[in-house]
């Protein structure tokens, strides 16, 4: 009578073993589970491919099209255009013609012989005055602007102003039988300004950095004894690229020896720095970038005090680096992998038209798209798969 009971419950007891049936409802259960977990990851892996796309812009490659934060900009040769990737015209701006410019993120400044132009992400203008000597050239941060001036280039005069155009500091003295190469905002809300000369009379080519604190003009100064052509600010460290070197200072320039690093046969070609922690700084081999065909295999990532380096599926027309991921952009294909793991290149086809390939990278854009020229000159903005 146990014996029966105990089957008409579902157990069986013979001796020390124990037997259960598992329920009918569990393994349909696990069943449905697994194809569900399936039919999810296909669906997320097609997802993902189908993020990828491309967009013609209204623009040629001739016409100095460049990222502007999430936007794009080209210049005509009358005007100056702001357009979204997809191609929509944020504004147009009237500066006539041989006009050039500089942007930050959020602001561009504008010159073409004496007359300079201040304008925000909107095209609102800021600024627009003639300056009394001749503009070499201008860069511009969120706050303020650094303006280079002078009839001969040999005696150039550093102009600091605000982004409404009044004068908030200036430097001549400095630069006498200096040629300024290139200057850049560091430090919370552009607080500090670096600037990069050579002497034009001297015996050797050797690139002086000086440091400033915009509006007190405190400085500091740095003979490099090699020519220096990138600067990056990140965890209060300045970056300086040379062609031999990379060398950190303080934001005062105060050297750090021991953080000096060999880049000999390498050249930078992106930065990512995040809100927080170390930049991810791109290098490709000198020789793979230069010239007019230009075939990117190698690729390094300087991140604090280690390198990371990979190579890439195939030669490609260019690289670059946004939000931890790096990029490579060959003629037909997309290729991808985190910026700490070069080894894991992933890629895709890039779609676009019949007949089209893609001859140059010409930048990112800080909302995931990269801004090619393809060998007809037209230019397509291609949305980065998810990263």
């Amino acid at each position: 009578m146990q014996e029966k009971q105990s089957r008409r419950s579902g157990v069986y007891r013979s001796g020390q073993q124990t037997r259960r049936r598992v329920p009918v409802w569990l393994i349909v259960s696990l069943a449905i589970l697994t194809v569900a977990v399936g039919v999810v990851l296909v669906v997320r892996n097609r997802t993902a491919r189908a993020e990828i796309s491309a967009m013609a812009m209204p623009c040629d490659a001739s016409q100095h099209v460049t990222p502007f934060g999430d936007a794009v900009l080209y210049y005509d040769g009358a005007s100056i255009h702001c357009c979204e990737p997809g191609g929509g015209i944020r504004f147009s701006f009237p500066c006539g013609i041989n006009a050039q410019f500089s942007a930050s993120d959020t602001h561009l400044v504008i010159w073409s012989g004496t007359q300079l132009f201040i304008v925000n992400s909107r095209g609102v203008v800021s600024y627009n005055e003639n300056m009394e000597e001749t503009v070499q050239f201008a860069r511009i941060g969120h706050r303020y602007c650094a303006v280079v001036v002078g009839d001969d280039d040999t005696e150039p005069a550093l102009l600091i102003k605000n982004l409404d155009g009044t004068q908030a500091d200036y430097e001549k003295e400095a630069y006498s039988g200096m040629v300024l190469l290139d200057a850049g905002f560091y430090g919370d809300q552009d607080r500090y300004l670096w600037t990069l000369s050579f002497d034009f009379y001297g015996v050797a080519l050797n690139t002086v950095m000086h440091t400033y604190e915009v509006a007190k003009m405190n400085t500091g100064q740095v003979t490099l004894s090699n020519l220096a052509y990138k600067v990056v600010y990140e965890n209060t460290n300045l970056r300086v690229f040379t062609t031999q070197q990379m060398y950190t200072y303080s934001y005062n320039a105060v050297p750090k020896a021991d953080a000096t690093r060999l880049t000999y046969g390498w050249q930078v070609t992106g930065v990512d720095i995040p809100a927080r922690g170390d930049a991810n700084i791109l290098l490709g081999r000198t020789a793979q970038l230069t010239g007019a065909d230009q075939r990117v295999t190698d690729v390094k990532v300087v991140r604090g005090g280690e390198n990371y380096m990979g190579t890439l599926p195939e030669a490609c027309v260019g690289i670059g680096v946004l939000d931890g991921t790096v990029w490579g952009v060959a003629p037909r294909d997309l290729y991808q992998a985190p910026a700490t793991r070069l080894q894991a290149f992933s890629g895709q086809p890039i779609p676009l038209p019949e007949g089209k390939q893609v001859e140059r990278l010409i930048g990112l854009t800080t909302n995931g798209y990269a801004v090619v020229a393809c060998t007809d000159q037209t230019v397509y903005a291609v949305h980065l798969p998810a990263r």
